[in-house]
C-alpha cells in the first residue's frame, strides 16, 4: 500500500466506524506531520515517499490509533447519554377524565364511559392510493412518547409522507427520560446530557425546525479518566497517542502489535467487552480506556456486556478481516467500491470531535416534534391491552383522562422499556415477553451540583479556567461516582458567572446499591469523590441542584441480548403477529443518536410493511 493510499484509507476511518468524516482527523496526515514530513493538505494527496524503517513506524502508530480510537469514537457517540427512556415508575394507572369519539383527537368534553374509537387523521401512510382510506383506522400506532416514538413519528412524516399515525404516551409528558430543568440562572440535564451530531440526528433536528438551537461543543476540549490520583488526558487527536501517559509504552505496543492481529484467536463464543478487548488490545486499553467508558455509557459491567452488542461496529472489523487492523482495510475498500451519496446540504457541518445539544437544552427536540405533530400526538394515555383482530388490524385500549379509549391501527410499534413491553404482550405470546423481561435495566443516579469557579485544583485548569468534556472513573480507583460531566464548560450559558456546573452519575450495575441511599448520603458521596482530584478539600459544600434517582436506568446490552431480541421478534412473526415492530433504546442502543438511528430504520420498516401488505 502506498502512502498515499494509506492516506485515503486514514480519512475514511471515523466513517467506517459509524462516526461522521469530522469526528476523527486524518491519522496518516498528522502522524507523518509529527514526523516533519510533509505538509499535509486536505486538497492535496500526494505524499512524498520516506525510509521503510519510518513506515514501519507509521504503521504501528497507525495500528495503535485504530485500536484505540475504534472503540472510544464509538463510545463517544455514547457517552454519559444514554437515559432515553422511561423507568417503570412512569406507567402508573391514570384517571379517566373526559371524551367523546369525535373528539379523539381535542379531548375536551368531560365524560365517564368506554369508548370504541377508530379514527384516521388524513391520507393513509405509503398508500398510492391514499384517496380511498374509508377513515376507520390508523395505518401506525407507536406507543411511547420518548425521544425514539416520536422521531419515528417525525421520520414517518417527513421522510414517508405519512399522516395517519397516532403517537401514546403514558406520562403527562413527553421526552421519555430527557429531563431539561432552568432554574436561578442554571440550565441542567437530568437524564442524557448531550449528543453526538450524527448526520442522522443533525436531519432530525433540522427537520424539526432547530436548526438555529443547536450548540456544539469545543471539539478540542479534552476527555479525562483517573488514575492513580490524577485525572489524565484521553487522547484527542492520533498524535497525542505515542506521548499520553494513561497507558505505559509496553502497554501501547501490546495494543498496536493485537490490532494487527498478533493476539490470541477468538474463542469460539460471544465475548464480554472485557473479554474482546483483553484479548485483542491488552490488559492497560481495558482497565485504563474502555471499562471506565463502559462505566460512562452504560454504567455497566464489562465482564457480562456483549461486545458485539453494545461495540458491534468493532466487533464485526474483526469478524470480517481478521483483526481490528484487517477489518478496517476491507471495510475501507467495500466502502471506496460504492458510490458515496451526497450529503444534506441543509445541515451544519461540526468540525472535530465533538458533541451537541440545544441552547434551551435536550427537551428541546421531543418538544418541537411533539408540538409539530400537534393532536397526532397524546400524553397520559397508559397503553392496557393490545390483541389482534380477524381483520389483520391491532385493537389497542388505553386509559385516559377520557375514559377507555379503544382504538384500531394497521401497525403498531412499540417504544416503552422491554420490561413494561414484556407484560402487555404477554396475552399474545409469552415467549416474547419471556425474552423481553430478561433485559436489565440498574439504577443510576443524576446528581447536579455547582462550586464557585475558584474551588476548582490549581492542577485542573486549562488557561485559568475548567476546560473539558468531563472525567470518567475506572472501579478500580476508589471512587463510587461513575464519571462527571463539566456542563458549564460544554455549553454555553448553563451556569450563572463565577459559577461551574457539574452533572455527576452514580450507580450502575456494579453499585445498584444506590435506590437505598438518601439524597443527601448520595450528594455526600459525590462530593467526596470530587475532591480526591477536582474539587479542593477545604471548598465549601456545594449548592445542590438535582438529585434524580433512576430506578431502571439504561438496558443492558449483555451477553446474549441479541439473541434474546431475536427469539422476540422470532416468536411474534410466529405468533402471526405481523405488523407489531420493537423499537426504543434496548433495540438501537442507548444513546439518543442511536435512537435517532434506530427511528429512521424503523419508520423504513413500518413504511415496507404496509407498503407491501396495505397498499399492494
Amino acid at each position: 500500500m502506498s502512502l498515499t493510499e494509506e492516506s485515503e484509507f486514514a480519512k475514511d476511518i471515523p466513517t467506517m466506524l459509524g462516526s461522521n468524516d469530522r469526528l476523527v482527523p486524518t491519522l496518516i496526515a498528522l502522524e507523518l506531520e509529527l514526523l516533519d514530513i510533509v505538509d499535509y493538505d486536505e486538497s492535496d494527496q500526494a505524499i512524498p515517499s520516506v525510509h521503510v524503517e519510518i513506515r514501519l513506524y507509521f504503521f504501528f502508530l497507525i495500528s495503535l490509533c485504530i485500536s484505540v480510537f475504534s472503540i472510544t469514537v464509538e463510545c463517544s457517540e455514547m457517552e454519559m447519554a444514554a437515559f432515553t427512556h422511561l423507568p417503570a415508575s412512569s406507567h402508573k394507572p391514570l384517571s379517566p377524565l373526559y371524551s367523546s369519539p369525535s373528539q379523539l383527537l381535542a379531548s375536551k368534553i368531560p365524560i365517564r364511559r368506554r369508548i370504541r374509537c377508530s379514527i384516521a387523521e388524513g391520507p393513509a401512510a405509503v398508500s398510492p392510493s391514499s384517496g380511498t382510506n374509508n377513515g376507520s383506522l390508523f395505518d401506525c400506532v407507536i406507543v411511547g412518547g420518548g425521544i425514539s416514538g416520536l422521531c419515528i413519528a417525525q421520520a414517518l412524516s417527513t421522510k414517508h409522507s405519512s399522516s395517519n399515525f397516532l403517537v401514546t404516551e403514558a406520562r403527562e409528558r413527553v421526552g421519555g427520560n430527557i429531563t431539561t430543568v432552568e432554574r436561578d440562572g442554571y440550565l441542567w440535564e437530568e437524564g442524557p446530557n448531550s449528543f453526538q451530531p450524527s448526520d442522522p440526528m443533525l436531519t432530525m433536528a433540522v427537520d424539526s425546525g432547530l436548526k438555529d438551537e443547536l450548540v456544539l461543543g469545543d471539539p478540542d476540549a479534552p476527555r479525562f479518566v483517573l488514575w492513580n490520583g490524577k485525572l489524565r488526558p484521553v487522547p484527542a487527536k492520533p498524535t497525542d497517542l505515542p506521548f499520553f501517559d494513561l497507558m505505559s509504552f509496553p502497554g501501547k505496543l501490546r495494543a498496536g502489535f493485537g490490532a494487527i492481529g498478533l493476539r490470541p484467536p477468538p474463542p469460539g463464543h460471544e465475548e464480554s467487552v472485557e473479554e474482546f478487548v483483553r484479548r485483542n488490545l491488552g490488559d492497560e486499553v481495558f482497565e485504563r480506556l474502555i471499562e471506565p467508558f463502559c462505566s460512562g455509557v452504560y454504567a455497566g459491567d464489562p465482564s457480562k456486556l456483549s461486545m458485539k452488542a453494545a461495540f458491534g461496529k468493532v466487533w464485526k472489523l474483526e469478524q470480517t478481516g481478521g483483526s481490528i487492523i484487517g477489518g478496517t482495510f476491507k471495510a475501507i475498500k467495500e466502502k471506496s467500491s460504492s458510490p458515496k451519496a451526497p450529503r444534506d446540504p441543509r445541515l451544519p457541518k461540526p468540525k472535530g470531535q465533538t458533541v451537541g445539544s440545544f441552547r434551551k437544552g435536550l427537551a428541546t427536540l421531543p418538544n418541537a416534534i411533539s408540538s409539530s405533530l400537534g393532536s397526532k400526538v397524546k400524553v397520559s394515555w397508559k397503553l392496557t391491552t393490545i390483541s389482534k383482530l380477524d381483520n389483520g388490524c391491532y385493537l389497542l385500549t388505553y386509559e385516559t383522562p377520557s375514559g377507555i379509549v379503544s382504538l384500531q391501527s394497521r401497525s403498531v410499534v412499540m417504544t416503552i422499556p422491554s420490561y413494561v413491553a414484556s407484560t402487555i404482550l404477554r396475552p399474545l405470546s409469552a415467549t416474547a415477553a419471556d425474552s423481553l423481561s430478561k433485559f436489565y435495566y440498574p439504577p443510576v443516579a443524576a446528581v447536579t451540583i455547582s462550586y464557585p469557579e475558584g474551588v476548582i485544583r490549581d492542577e485542573c485548569l486549562i488557561d485559568g479556567k475548567l476546560k473539558g468534556f468531563g472525567q470518567l472513573h475506572p472501579r478500580s480507583q476508589g471512587v463510587e461516582t461513575l464519571g462527571t460531566l463539566y456542563s458549564s464548560s460544554l455549553f454555553p450559558n448553563r451556569a450563572p458567572p463565577g459559577r461551574i456546573l457539574l452533572l455527576n452519575y452514580i450507580g450502575g450495575a456494579l453499585n445498584p446499591g444506590i435506590t437505598s441511599k438518601s439524597e443527601s448520603e448520595i450528594v455526600e458521596s459525590v462530593d467526596r469523590d470530587l475532591r480526591k482530584m477536582l474539587i479542593k478539600k477545604n471548598a465549601a459544600d456545594p449548592l445542590v441542584l438535582g438529585v434524580r434517582v433512576w430506578p431502571q436506568a439504561i438496558p443492558q446490552f449483555l451477553v446474549g441480548h441479541l439473541d434474546l431480541l431475536d427469539n422476540a421478534r422470532t416468536a411474534l412473526s410466529n405468533g402471526g403477529f405481523e405488523g407489531l415492530f420493537l423499537g426504543g433504546n434496548f433495540v438501537s442502543g442507548v444513546a439518543l443518536g442511536r435512537c435517532v438511528e434506530g427511528a429512521y430504520e424503523v419508520a423504513a420498516d413500518v413504511s415496507k410493511f404496509l407498503s407491501e401488505n396495505v397498499y399492494r
